[in-house]
């Protein structure tokens, strides 16, 4: 359950969202403390790529067709040569 509310809580910075900030400020007026000014704010935070990349990084391998895998070897494979040709340099 734990980890349910987390990956959701995660996905949903990945895709980003909207949220309401409320700011009030308060003053005393005839020994009383009211509020003097409420101001309402709406934010919108955009997709972070951190969270995208780490949703990606857990997605379960045995879910990828034949293809996909295929692909993501190649992939890797390019990738670690691309390493070992700069590590020569």
């Amino acid at each position: 359950m734990q980890d349910e509310r987390i990956r959701g809580a995660v996905l949903k910075v990945a895709l980003g969202f909207s949220m309401e900030e409320v700011t009030e400020e308060y003053g005393m007026e005839d020994g009383e403390l009211k509020l003097v000014k409420r101001k309402e704010t709406k934010k919108d935070v955009p997709p972070d790529l951190r969270a995208v990349k780490f949703l990606m990084e857990e997605e379960d391998v045995a879910s990828l067709s034949d293809e996909q895998l295929m692909a993501e070897r190649a992939r890797l494979l390019r990738e670690l040569s691309k390493e070992g040709a700069q590590e020569e340099v």
